[in-house]
């Protein structure tokens, strides 16, 4: 059995080496600066994680220049946009004032996420194949159920709390991947390329429920009870390093809004009328 998604593939050398010595150089220059890491610096990397979902898509349409395509697929844009992201904080905590620093990471991720995803409707656009109504719903639906968990595990687990904005973040990053999966396999007719999801998704549809609930709603399941588990786990760690618990958070949050907001573009570009 496959244990990676589909269209797993490294880059050309050339592009892995490149790719690999900017990260290294970055990492070094952060390690160095070292600088400080707050909820609001988090949360203004999530129009990177947008910019990083579609140029994916633009890769999976084949509508990017060649020479940058390489950039662009599983798992190359994660490094691509990785590198991006903090060389734009390394630079703007070196030249802006502190309480500068996350409105400008969040300006430039989000013109820079803007133009790509214009881009991408404009490619859905020349197709004749803009559709969407059901990207839309999903994200409408998932911002609902999500404040509907982050209220339902902030009285179950008040603890939670503590990981403020972040927290609620990674609770709707992962419901919209679950609702967006769910609804292009049951609405659409796509298909999930990662393994273990794919693995959860059979198995709902081999369940008597299939026929009323369709096999994606015991992925959206897992997903919010994996979402939740997580926030609740590092709601002590928030108290004791909140570096690294706002770092971690982060993480969890862009293993969810990426995939998430891919589904939502790649929908909305190529469902069916």
């Amino acid at each position: 059995m496959a244990i990676l998604p589909e269209g797993f593939a490294l880059p050309p050398p050339t592009y892995l080496v490149a790719l690999l010595a900017a990260a290294a150089v970055v990492a070094r220059a952060a390690l160095r600066r070292r600088p400080a890491v707050t909820t609001a610096r988090v949360l203004a990397l999530a129009p990177w994680m947008a910019l990083g979902s579609a140029l994916h898509v633009l890769y999976v349409e084949d509508a990017l220049p060649t020479l940058a395509r390489p950039l662009a697929g599983t798992p190359a844009v994660y490094v691509t946009v990785a590198v991006a992201a903090v060389g734009a904080w390394l630079v703007a905590d070196a030249v802006l004032n502190a309480d500068r620093v996350a409105r400008a990471l969040a300006l430039v991720g989000g013109v820079l996420a803007l133009v790509a995803v214009v881009r991408v409707l404009a490619v859905g656009a020349a197709a004749g194949t803009l559709s969407p109504v059901v990207p839309a719903g999903s994200l409408v639906v998932a911002a609902i159920l999500a404040a509907v968990v982050w209220f339902a595990l902030t009285r179950v687990a008040p603890e939670t709390r503590a990981t403020g904005a972040l927290g609620a973040f990674a609770v709707f990053a992962h419901v919209l991947d679950g609702v967006s999966t769910a609804a292009g396999i049951d609405l659409l007719g796509f298909g999930e390329r990662t393994p273990l999801s794919r693995l959860i998704v059979d198995f709902a549809a081999g369940l008597p429920t299939e026929p009323m609930l369709g096999s994606g709603w015991l992925f959206v399941l897992v997903k919010i009870a994996v979402a939740s588990l997580v926030v609740w786990l590092f709601a002590d760690l928030v108290e004791t390093d909140p570096t690294e618990a706002r770092l971690l958070l982060g993480f969890v949050a862009a293993v969810g809004f990426g995939p998430a907001t891919h589904n939502v573009l790649l929908f909305t570009i190529s469902a069916p009328a």
